[in-house]
Parts: C-alpha cells; structure tokens; sequence
C-alpha cells in the first residue's frame, strides 16, 4: 500500500492521487467490523469502476487536537492503522496532518480542495454521522449539494450492529476498559493487540526473576491490568519471529513509584534472546487481574509469580 503524509496540495502534488481515485475517508482507529465493512465496499465498488482505492485518515486524531487532555484512549497506533487498512486491500493512504490550519477550513473549501483538487475524489463512501470542515459544518447533505455538480458520486454506507448494539470504537473501548476482551474481539474481529519498539527498562524485572520486554506507551491506553498473551517479534527471521506465550502488565506500577508513566511489559516464558529494539506485536487474551500496589517487591514477586503460572495453566488448557 502507498502511504502519504502531510497537507494535501491543491492538483495532488504530493499525494498522487489526483488522476482520480475511489475514497473513504475517516480515523478508523482500531480497525473494527464497521470498519472493515466500509473498508470492504470501497474495494467492491472501485473495482467496479476501475479507480484506485483510497483512504484519507487524520493524525492526530481531531478530538487528540481540540481537546488533548480528554481525547479517548487510541485502539491502534498509526503504525497499526496503516497495517489493518492495507490488510483488507486499500492501495493507498494519505495521513492528513490535522492541525490548526485544516481545522478552520471551511467546509466548501474542504471538499474542493483536499477532496476534488487535492485527492482527485471520483467516488466517495462516507458514514452516516460524517461531518467535516470548520465547527462541524459540513455533512452528507453537503457532500450531496456537491456531487450533484457531476464532480464526483457520493454514497453513505450504514453503520454495522450486532444485537442491536452498534460496532463502533466507543464500544471496543468501553469492552477493554471493562476487562471484557472477548467482547472487545467480537466488536473487532480478531484479538486485541498493541505494539512497539522494546526499550529498555529498570531491568527490576530481571532482578526479580522475571525479566520483561517493556514498552513505553505515550498516550493512555483503553485497558490496564495484568494479562495471559502471547507475542509476535516483527521483523526478524522467519524462523525465529514465531508466537511466544507469556503474561503481561498494563499500568503505571503502583507498587514501584507514584504517577509512573504508563507502560507495557511482557515476561515471555521461552524466550532469552535480546529484544531490544525489536518490534513486538502483543496479543491479549484474558484479563487475570486489575494492577495494584503491593506492601513491597517480596509481595509483588509472589504475585507475579502466580499470574505466571496462571498464564501457563490458560495455554495448558487451550494449547
């Protein structure tokens, strides 16, 4: 998949995708059902039209702009996003920056300039809820009044529910932060899962026998506590970027410091290699218990010692 960055040039200077394309556009954070079936009809109808398929995605996320300290937690890095959407088979993707510039644009404005000029739109599939442009201005009826021009075709897809409950990132959200992760999969389609770069840590982990590959997480993350999971090192050899079973924590390490950042490390159970750097996929698959604070490291050493061999009775069960 091509992926582009920035602001949109009027005649497509930088995105490339001005001979005309088919596009939704969206954050899609988390990549859920809704998603993917949005996802899926792009695909579907530009291929009948034999146009390119795009997507135009938002970093950061507007609300992470307009209101950074109450934004909702992120489903997916972008990293991530751009995985999942090239997965169900989107050619390319523009990241547009979202900044002070872009969030007073006019609706109007929007539409010919980053949509008609900038992407080249021919075909556009939106959400019934989408609006756009400077104060939320603009809406489907919009893009509606625009398209009638013969510019280009506009179609709203319906959202996705499932025993009556709408499948939606707000719902995945509130699924993790309840510990329910069978529910947040069922809204997903496939297992929660969070990635990064393994840095190094305290090493305390090691000290207290169960050494952990840590990564920072820098913005909230929509679930916490201690997990069975199994794991993923990316781009490393075939033979040796095989799943690896273990139990992790998501949290700030109450027991360790006060108001520490949020991080997440994972104790691997078969594994002594050196992941530093590395590229680390974590699959969570039950929640086993919340964090907490300890009277002590001989009292956090017991506890992590009995998720652990909780962790290995789940996978004797399950294989």
């Amino acid at each position: 998949m091509q992926v582009t960055h920035g602001t949109v040039v009027p005649g497509g200077g930088r995105s490339g995708l001005a001979s005309g394309t088919g596009l939704t556009i969206g954050n899609f954070d988390g990549v859920h059902r809704g998603h993917r079936a949005m996802l899926k009809r792009l695909v579907e109808k530009t291929r009948e039209l034999q146009l390119p398929c795009s997507v135009l995605t938002f970093e950061p996320h507007p609300r992470e702009f307009f209101s950074p300290l109450t934004a909702p937690a992120r489903l997916s890095r972008l990293r991530e996003k751009l995985e999942l959407i090239a997965e169900a088979g989107i050619q390319r993707t523009h990241v547009l920056r979202f900044g002070a510039q872009l969030a007073a644009l006019a609706a109007d404005r929007f539409i010919d300039e980053v949509l008609v000029r900038g992407l080249g739109v021919r075909w556009l599939l939106v959400g019934p809820d989408f609006r756009f442009g400077a104060k939320r201005a603009g809406d489907f009826a919009a893009l509606q009044t625009a398209a009638a021009g013969g510019r280009f075709a506009v179609e709203a897809m319906d959202d996705v529910v499932e025993a009556g409950q709408r499948i939606s990132s707000s719902s995945v959200r509130a699924s993790l932060a309840a510990g329910d992760l069978a529910g947040a999969a069922r809204l997903l389609g496939r297992d929660y899962s969070m990635s990064g770069r393994v840095a190094h840590g305290e090493k305390l982990g090691r000290t207290l026998g169960f050494p952990t590959a840590n990564i920072v997480l820098r913005r909230k993350s929509p679930l916490a506590g201690i997990f069975v999971v199994q794991a993923r090192v990316e781009e490393m050899r075939e033979e040796t970027s095989r799943v690896l079973c273990g139990v992790a924590s998501v949290g700030r390490r109450p027991t360790l410091k006060e108001n520490a950042p949020p991080l997440l490390e994972v104790h691997l159970f078969d594994w002594d290699g050196d992941l530093y750097g590395r590229h680390l996929r974590v699959t969570f698959l039950r929640k086993l218990r919340d964090e907490k604070k300890f009277d002590g490291l001989d009292a956090l050493r017991s506890a992590i010692a009995q998720d652990a061999a909780q962790a290995r009775e789940y996978f004797a069960r399950h294989g």
